[in-house]
């Protein structure tokens, strides 16, 4: 008995490590109501990008991966590039941002996301990447997607969750309740959002060491 508990002994302790890891490569999460942490970053257009340059308009962030099931779930099927288009349409800034890891899944230079954002007809203002996790950590970005919203003040006011069916089966996306998008109705018509926190989900992002 006493061998088969210490046999046991290192798979809990690597469980453990493994479980604990993750915490230390986060910061801590910004704080709805609060202004939302400025960042610079290189675009797939060829461009240096920054939130502060756009005081004064509603901003949409969104990580993503593309060889991330639940992101190709929504492009894949067309849905995400039609919010995009019809959120940019009214005047919002839309960012995607890729903070995989060179070597690591989904990673993405400025000029893959080009070529991405290209075959894929993305309607964001534009993509961005957060090549080593900066950015990812200052937001605490956990998933792709997760999605945050930053009104005209710069005040983030939505983190999470782009809507409430945590699977990858794209026929989900019609059923959803999608809360970034009743997030964006109400901060567009200056109301308060009624749902500013979520549990995101989808594949976890792939932080640089």
């Amino acid at each position: 008995m006493k061998t088969t508990l210490l046999s046991f002994l290192p798979i809990a302790f690597s469980a453990i490590a493994v479980a604990v890891a993750p915490m230390s490569a986060h910061a801590a999460a910004p704080e709805i109501g609060k202004p939302a942490p400025d960042f610079s970053l290189p675009g797939a257009d060829g461009k240096t990008h920054s939130l502060s340059e756009h005081k004064g308009s509603v901003v949409v962030l969104e990580w993503t991966n593309p060889e991330c099931p639940f992101v190709k779930k929504f492009y894949n099927a067309g849905a995400m590039q039609k919010f995009q288009k019809a959120a940019v349409k009214k005047g919002i800034v839309w960012y995607r941002i890729n903070s995989n890891a060179p070597g690591k899944q989904g990673s993405q230079t400025p000029e893959n996301l080009a070529a991405y954002d290209k075959a894929h007809k993305v309607a964001a203002t534009t993509s961005l990447s957060d090549a080593d996790s900066k950015v990812a950590r200052l937001y605490d970005a956990k998933t792709t997607p997760h999605m945050y919203i930053i009104n005209k003040e710069g005040v983030l006011v939505y983190n999470g969750a782009i809507d409430d069916k945590p699977t990858p089966d794209a026929g989900a996306i019609k059923e959803a309740k999608n809360y970034v998008r009743a997030a964006l109705k109400e901060v567009m018509t200056g109301k308060p959002v009624t749902t500013a926190t979520t549990k995101p989900y989808g594949c976890g992002v792939k932080y640089a060491d």
